[in-house]
């Protein structure tokens, strides 16, 4: 599942995908059929990117991209608008260990509703990609004999542009008159 680029914005319905970045914030386009655009200030909206979102957990706090996936494999997840006590079973099952008093039934609303929004989408079901590990750096070889390096060629000046290396003519001084 590739999540990356898609955000939420506080005090704004459903997801975004984050097209560019300027210098006050993001461009952001809706997931919906709409495609509204927005433009997100980063002093005044909270942006939550949910390759970055996790879940309260007993232990510790669970990936809200593991939980994703297990509610894919899951063939009949409930609506957002679903009784809490639904929401509650299917959290039980697809984040097993999340902490049943800080995780309130609007968190999984949220939850499902962002699932039915991208289940539909290409990016959904396409693989995240991985990061690059960096393989150290081999030795290099010694160089047995080295060229002479050549001086590199001045570049020709334009006719009407003066010559930089051509020292300024002196100015005349003025004398004082006394």
């Amino acid at each position: 599942m590739n999540l990356r680029g898609i955000v939420s914005v506080a005090g704004k319905p459903g997801l975004w995908k984050a097209l560019a970045q300027n210098k006050t914030g993001f461009i952001l386009e809706s997931l919906d059929a709409q495609k509204t655009k927005l433009v997100a200030n980063l002093s005044t909206a909270k942006i939550a990117a949910l390759d970055e979102i996790t879940i309260f957990g007993e232990d510790e706090d669970i990936r809200l991209l593991d939980v994703l996936e297990r509610m894919k494999a899951i063939k009949n997840v409930p609506e957002a608008k679903a009784d809490g006590k639904q929401l509650r079973e299917l959290f039980r099952e697809v984040a097993p260990g999340h902490d049943e008093e800080k995780v309130y039934a609007s968190d999984m609303k949220k939850v499902v509703s962002w699932y039915h929004i991208m289940k539909e989408l290409p990016l959904f079901s396409e693989a995240a990609p991985t990061e690059a590990v960096e393989e150290p750096i081999a030795e290099p070889e010694p160089v047995e004999a080295v060229e002479e390096a050549k001086p590199a060629k001045k570049a020709k000046a334009p006719a009407n542009a003066k010559n930089i290396e051509e020292p300024a003519a002196p100015k005349a001084a003025k004398a004082k008159k006394k």
